[in-house]
């Protein structure tokens, strides 16, 4: 998970940082049933996930 995403953050880096956030996602997915922790973790992945493509403005 990213530290902290704000609008000035760099597209050059959106490559590296969404294959990143993508396997996190996945591995936390593939955990079975989420916690409620768990589930936090999962909805701020896909929000930095979602905050990433839209503002590099990638339409995967």
């Amino acid at each position: 998970m990213l530290d902290n995403l704000e609008s000035n953050y760099n597209c050059a880096n959106a490559g590296e940082d969404l294959h990143r956030l993508k396997q996190e996602l996945a591995s936390m997915r593939g955990m079975g049933q989420a916690d409620p922790e768990t589930q936090e973790q999962i909805n701020r992945l896909e929000n930095q996930i979602a905050f990433i493509m839209n503002k590099c403005d990638i339409n995967h």
